[in-house]
């Protein structure tokens, strides 16, 4: 399951943000027979094997996956449903390289100093790459705060400068917001937006004050979150490297961070005119082609219901593992998303055998790409193999593996007019307790279809604490629970696809604002679902939410944000810095490029419900 920006994206808001809960019983049987929790198991244990890899994007792993997913179409029977075969190709970003030209030079009037890629800097994988040089300032945490009347750029000229700031923040900020951790000026990402929008060129980072026994260690090239290329060169350079640049001028650099947390206060300053810096970055993105694979079980008619869930996973693990000291372990993904890609495989199995009997046909889709942003799905919507108006509804399962004290999440049960009765229907005599939410938008794949009015339901099993983690193995799935959890939603695909009438399209008024698109969690709600599909230069809109803030001003879906206020928007995490910044009540002027051509909107921001 997807994680969305540090993060976007967290699937505790999932949970959170289902309503009423109701307590029903079930024990859905289907025409075809019950789900074989054994042979479910299997299934898990195969896509979770070493050989799999984890099943990262564009890695051999991924690709045996497929392929045992294909086999087992074969084997049943199903007819081929992708672009080429059983497969539908499409390119991801999967990370990024350092090519062999990186340079960072320090000159001053009378000595030039090479310093060495990996030992005394490293640029992070989303830097720009490009050739710098220039004057230096320093600009303590980076950090341009108003909520705590905090600004490191107050008086500080640091355009066509390059900017050195610290790690983390000043202290007090956590305390000052009411928070136990640390806000989000100390995100790296956050830092290099607000030099780049103060106008420097390029930005240094210190790790500065250490605790005992920590080293001075450079981050990991590719270890923390980020855009393709945040728009400036950035990079980390150790302790001991800037300690000189400081002398220089007739400071330290723990002298210059002590004061700033002594008062709480910036203290800012230029470095000598004779101090420069010369840096060359040179970063390659890393894309991969990859697979969604499909098949079709024909009805009697064209008209479909879609069964998916996502095959890839966290491969050995990026900035989205939640055991960073783990990345380079095989993160297997038993759960996410081996259990919903093993019942994609078990209900294929269960209705393989009435071909030509249902009334509407059955699509199986297995997604790629999810844990990059819903990309597999949001491909297939976009270049749909079968027609999109056919589609009566999407069943989609991430994470299903784990069900605990019988307890089973369902959302999108508000999407679909006939959803409450056919899962009432198949719910009859189990024991499962059912949390349901009426909106459709999550962080897993069926989002990509609610922004195209068709109907989901999704079902999941619940958070754990071996999410994006090596720890989530075989062994700690819950196979008969999950089997009973298959024969339900055998019952609900099975209702879908003989009833009489489709299910409408409803939408849906949620209590709270999904995550996302700078709808969920971060600032003042705006209302936008974001495609998480690659966009060039701003962020494109799958979709607006009703009676939000971005509704009431007029945007619409397909419109692609290139401007907040007086910031650029250049990908989501501009976004999402620009909204972190606003207040509730702010009227903002955003400017929106719809079919190409400008348009601007006054949007007023308002309170998360």
């Amino acid at each position: 399951m997807r994680t969305l920006l540090p993060k976007y994206r967290s699937l505790h808001r999932v949970v959170l943000g289902f309503l009423a809960v109701t307590l029903l019983t079930a024990a859905a049987s289907t025409p075809t027979g019950q789900a074989d929790p054994a042979r479910y198991l299997d299934d898990i244990k195969s896509l979770t094997t070493p050989d799999m890899e984890g099943r990262g994007d564009g890695t051999k792993g991924l690709t045996r996956a497929e392929h045992l997913i294909e086999k087992r179409y074969k084997e049943l029977g199903l007819v081929p449903a992708g672009a080429q075969g059983y497969e539908q190709p499409f390119s991801v970003i999967t990370g990024a390289r350092l090519k062999s030209d990186n340079h960072l030079k320090v000159e001053t009037a009378d000595v030039r100093k090479d310093l060495r890629i990996t030992q005394d800097f490293v640029p992070f994988s989303f830097s720009s790459s490009g050739q710098i040089t220039g004057p230096i300032v320093f600009a303590g945490y980076g950090a341009t705060a108003d909520e705590f009347h905090y600004d490191d750029y107050a008086n500080l000229d640091v355009r066509d400068k390059i900017v050195v700031v610290l790690r983390y923040e000043p202290s007090g900020f956590a305390e000052k917001s009411g928070n136990h951790g640390l806000t989000q000026h100390s995100q790296l990402i956050t830092k290099a937006i607000n030099a780049r929008n103060h106008g420097a060129k390029a930005v240094v980072v210190l790790n500065g004050k250490l605790g005992d026994g920590e080293e001075d260690l450079l981050t990991r090239f590719g270890s923390v979150s980020g855009p393709e290329n945040v728009g400036i060169v950035f990079v980390q350079v150790k302790n001991a490297v800037a300690d000189s640049w400081f002398q220089s001028a007739g400071k330290s650099l723990k002298d210059a961070q002590d004061q700033i947390n002594s008062m709480t206060k910036p203290a800012s300053f230029a470095f000598p005119d004779t101090l420069h810096l010369s840096l060359h970055i040179d970063i390659d993105t890393t894309r991969a082609a990859v697979n969604n694979v499909l098949a079709w079980l024909p009805g009697q008619t064209d008209e479909y219901v879609v069964i998916g869930a996502h095959y890839d996973h966290l491969g050995r693990g990026n900035f989205d593992s939640l055991a960073p000291s783990q990345i380079g372990q095989i993160h297997p993904g038993a759960d996410d998303n081996g259990s919903g890609t093993a019942g994609v495989l078990e209900l294929a199995r269960l209705l393989a055998p009435q071909r030509g009997q249902l009334k509407r046909s059955i699509l199986f889709m297995n997604f790629a790409g999810e844990e990059l942003g819903l990309l597999g799905s949001a491909e297939w919507v976009k270049e749909p193999t079968h027609p999109l108006t056919k589609a009566v509804a999407m069943i989609n399962m991430d994470m299903i593996g784990r069900v605990k004290d019988d307890k089973v999440y369902i959302g999108g049960v508000g999407t679909g007019s006939s959803f409450k009765s056919v899962l009432e229907q198949a719910q009859k005599d189990s024991r499962f307790k059912i949390e349901y939410s009426a909106g459709g938008y999550a962080s897993s794949d069926h989002t990509s279809f609610v922004t195209k009015k068709i109907p989901v339901l999704f079902f999941f099993s619940g958070l754990h604490s071996d999410y994006h983690k090596p720890s989530d193995t075989w062994d700690k799935i819950n196979a008969p629970s999950a089997a009973r959890l298959l024969d339900l939603i055998s019952s609900v695909a099975t209702q879908l696809a003989n009833a009489q009438d489709a299910p409408t399209f409803q939408i849906v008024a949620e209590d709270k604002p999904p995550a996302g698109g700078g709808g969920g969690g971060y600032g003042p709600y705006f209302g936008s679902i974001p495609d998480f599909g690659q966009t060039e230069n701003g962020v494109k809109f799958s979709d607006v939410k009703p009676n939000s803030p971005a509704a009431k001003a007029g945007l619409k879906a397909g419109d692609v944000l290139i401007q907040f206020g007086d910031k650029p928007i250049k990908n989501l995490y501009d976004f999402t810095d620009a909204l972190r910044r606003s207040k509730v009540g702010d009227v903002v002027e955003v400017k929106v490029l719809r079919d190409g051509q400008p348009v601007t909107a006054s949007v007023k921001l308002e309170q998360r419900k």
